[in-house]
């Protein structure tokens, strides 16, 4: 996690997010933390949940591990996130944060100070460890928030259940940020990585020379949506806001399925089938609901889908995902500084 050398910060930020295995024997219990988590999907009655995940675990974690030992024999989630989380804390710390802000933020009424922490919602650091360490450190008053840019429960709703429930039992206060899915430097940023992404393409050969879009959202169970889950309004609201700045040929397709249950649709793959059998031969796939590089990414983007596409007669490629794109990074010092206003806490005599 990211922290100041000396301990005069004064008010917390807690980046949530999934987490990822550090080794290929973190795998299985990865998985099984994953499987046991109701909010995502229903393994049969409740009481059958953890049994179900333990088997579940144990049938996909030899198959998983070949995949993480494709990319490295683990997920770069944390070392990405902590980098993330330095950079906002520098950012937040800066002398010239407030000033030098486009649009300039409103002045504050005392200089404050700021630790960036990371919280894992499946492994380690996980969040009901990393909040007592909040607290130990001296921080009474502490943002949470998602990097899931759109909102689910799935999501940032069992992180921030989590967060809600260990931060409860202490006496610190709390705002939690659950969703920025418009926020207009995210949109921002975006946008820079797809004109990055559409110019790499060779465009000078006739057929099929436009380029097509590809939005690859992590995909739901269908049932999620229909009791009333925003995920996939705010993911079209994401789109939306780009293509007020872009002109593109798009479409929206959904990957990462797991589990015996009616997902969320088209896949990726079979929508990189359609658009082989109508002649497009340029997709730049922009893994919109993901902030940072992980399996989703690096494997099945770059890897599974990448080879799909080859013997689709289709040249793929993947924008670079945002990790610490400085616009990104900016967006996220934008959001906890609305908290802040939000909660008044600039304006407060005493923040310790």
């Amino acid at each position: 996690m990211a922290r100041q050398a000396d301990n005069g910060g004064k008010i917390g930020v807690i980046l949530l997010n999934l987490g990822g295995p550090d080794s290929l024997q973190a795998v299985k219990p990865f998985l099984y933390n994953l499987f046991s988590d109701r909010q995502i999907i229903r393994l049969g009655p409740g009481f059958m949940q953890k049994p179900l995940a333990r088997l579940i675990s144990a049938i996909r974690s030899k198959k998983t591990e070949k995949f993480y030992s494709l990319i490295g024999g683990k997920s770069p989630i944390e070392e990405i996130t902590n980098a993330q989380a330095k950079a906002l804390e520098d950012s937040l710390n800066s002398s010239h944060a407030v000033q030098h802000s486009n649009p300039p933020l409103p002045p504050i009424s005392k200089p404050l100070s700021f630790r960036v922490y990371v919280g894992m919602r499946y492994w380690r650091p996980f969040i009901e460890d990393v909040v007592p360490v909040v607290y130990r450190d001296g921080i009474r008053r502490l943002i949470a928030l998602s990097l899931y840019p759109q909102y689910s429960i799935a999501t940032s709703g069992s992180s921030l259940s989590k967060f809600k429930e260990v931060s409860a039992g202490l006496p610190i206060e709390t705002l939690s940020i659950p969703s920025w899915y418009d926020h207009p430097l995210y949109i921002e940023a975006l946008v820079d990585v797809i004109k990055e992404g559409i110019e790499s393409f060779d465009q000078t050969s006739k057929e099929g020379s436009e380029v097509h879009v590809l939005f690859s959202a992590h995909s739901l169970p269908q049932k999620i949506i229909e009791q009333g889950d925003p995920y996939v309004d705010q993911i079209t609201g994401t789109i939306r806001r780009i293509l007020e700045l872009i002109p593109i040929r798009w479409h929206l397709s959904y990957q990462s399925r797991s589990g015996p249950v009616k997902w969320l649709g088209p896949s990726t793959g079979t929508k990189l089938s359609e658009l082989a059998s109508e002649g497009v031969r340029k997709v730049l796939i922009v893994p919109i609901s993901f902030v940072s590089d992980h399996i989703e990414t690096l494997y099945e983007i770059d890897i599974l889908y990448k080879k799909l596409a080859g013997d689709l007669k289709i040249d793929l490629r993947r924008t670079t995902s945002l990790n610490t794109h400085p616009v990104f990074i900016e967006a996220l010092k934008k959001l906890v500084w609305q908290g802040l206003r939000e909660k008044d806490w600039d304006k407060s005599a005493s923040l310790s």
